[in-house]
């Protein structure tokens, strides 16, 4: 049959001459073509042989469309149950990734990273039962994100061995180049052959300690991305990216790696409201915490290896979503084993907190209060959940501080303070100020997100950042 489509490449429409999608093309039942029949067997007429040039052009005797639906998720963080709107929550994330995938034969689902460290149960049990949870899910291809790492590499290791599900990372190496992980797989999937490649961000190093990585370090995504699209397109019909990258490396892919057709991001936790699309190849990314899942319905030409069409949607996991009665059951035992230890109550919040620069005051307060430092800082990254008006709990606060992180406090010159913990405020230069930080902090100082300078010294340790901070909403009784 001959179907008109739009084609992503913004240019005009393509026709393309085919079966019914996922059959073969051929030559004898293209109505471009005209039998005449003979004594001696069967030859194309002078219009028969125009066509069968125009034919060739059009429909490779080779090509074939045939539709691929990648559904996706990316930075869940651990998030087992519903938010505080009652949205997401991984019970409700399964239903809807099992509404979507009735009736379709042409369905992968992807996870873009940070499947770990976001809530109690992630950081009492250091990431292992999320990691079981989550092959309740159907996942058929993971990368590997960068908070992954935080509860150190041989943990990752056994998230990678824990899992039913591949997890691709082709950038992650070690001092002699060695892959930390399988660099990609190869899914077949209606007919088609979907190369999966995994990334990493390459800001990794001012993203986790040292300490977490051991060897272990990120090397170019572009290049990396490169070497194996260019050595995977011969081999698939599809060749795409699962990244847990930042928005300039987003960028880089789209703009300089013409054989990944598709990248399917993470890592930057607002979600896109549309695709983003370069010359055809297309960027998707959703919400983190369960709130949304990722509808990429594509029509690949397996000549081309690059869609012909498609049709994004995000799905939202709404509050009402009935959950999966297996799934509820498994969350429902791990979120018992924290419940005596973080449901207890803490505050009262008069209003709710809502953004990350209100919950970030709230803790340079609350340390300022605990530790008696003229300053104290913490980064925005830090900063990992709002906090609802009403009651408040523990839980609460292992939400927003779900690291382990220590409190350091360094004793300076007004002259050597940075200017980003000053907040305006006046210093004498040669006057002596403590500034309190996070461990992290005092070990990332140099980058944007934190000083922005180096050589600053914090010799006095003083808790886990977390106890403080309940201590102190404990001793506060209402927060305003």
């Amino acid at each position: 049959m001959i179907r008109v489509k739009r084609n992503s490449y913004g240019g005009a429409d393509l026709l393309v001459c085919s079966r019914p999608p996922g059959r073969l093309i051929a030559d004898d039942k293209c109505p471009m073509f005209r039998r005449e029949s003979g004594q001696r067997g069967t030859r194309l007429g002078k219009a028969g042989s125009i066509a069968l040039l125009f034919v060739a052009a059009v429909c490779p005797l080779s090509g074939e469309i045939r539709p691929l639906t990648i559904l996706h998720i990316n930075d869940i963080h651990a998030h087992l149950s519903p938010l505080d709107n009652g949205d997401g929550g991984f019970a409700a994330l399964a239903t809807v990734i099992r509404r979507e995938r009735e009736g379709c034969a042409a369905c992968i689902l992807l996870n873009a990273g940070d499947l770990a460290q976001g809530t109690p149960v992630s950081t009492i049990f250091q990431g292992l039962p999320v990691f079981e949870l989550s092959n309740l899910l159907g996942i058929d291809a993971a990368t590997i994100g960068n908070h992954d790492f935080d509860y150190g590499w041989m943990q990752t290791r056994k998230f990678i061995s824990t899992v039913n599900y591949p997890m691709v990372s082709a950038n992650m190496v070690g001092k002699d180049g060695q892959p930390f992980a399988k660099p990609y797989v190869i899914l077949r999937v209606n007919g088609l052959r979907v190369a999966v490649i995994g990334e990493m961000t390459e800001t990794l190093p001012t993203l986790t300690f040292p300490r977490a990585l051991g060897e272990w370090h990120a090397v170019s995504v572009v290049e990396t991305a490169r070497r194996y699209a260019a050595e995977l397109r011969p081999q698939v019909d599809l060749v795409v990216l699962l990244a847990h990258i930042d928005g300039r490396e987003e960028t880089a892919v789209l703009e300089q790696v013409p054989r990944v057709a598709v990248l399917v991001s993470g890592h930057i936790h607002s979600g896109i409201a549309e695709p983003r699309v370069v010359d055809g190849r297309i960027m998707v990314r959703v919400k983190s915490y369960t709130g949304e899942l990722g509808r990429l319905d594509l029509e690949v030409d397996t000549e081309k290896k690059a869609p012909v069409s498609w049709n994004w949607k995000i799905v939202p996991i709404a509050a009402g979503t009935p959950p999966a009665p297996d799934v509820a059951t498994k969350v429902a035992y791990w979120e018992d084993q924290v419940k005596e230890r973080v449901d207890r109550p803490l505050a009262i919040a008069r209003r709710a907190f809502n953004t990350r620069d209100e919950i970030k005051a709230l803790m340079e307060r609350a340390i300022r209060d605990q530790t008696g430092a003229n300053f104290a800082f913490i980064n925005r990254g830090g900063v990992r959940d709002v906090l609802p008006a009403g009651q408040l709990l523990e839980r609460n606060i292992w939400n927003i501080m779900p690291f382990d992180n220590r409190v350091l406090v360094g004793t300076f010159k007004g002259r050597d303070l940075p200017p980003v913990v000053l907040g305006g405020k006046p210093v004498e230069p040669d006057r002596e100020y403590t500034l309190a930080v996070s461990d992290f902090t005092a070990a990332n100082q140099g980058t944007a997100e934190n000083f922005g300078t180096t050589g600053l010294q914090f010799p006095n340790g003083v808790g886990l950042l977390r106890d403080i901070l309940i201590d102190w909403f404990r001793k506060q009784k209402v927060i305003e």
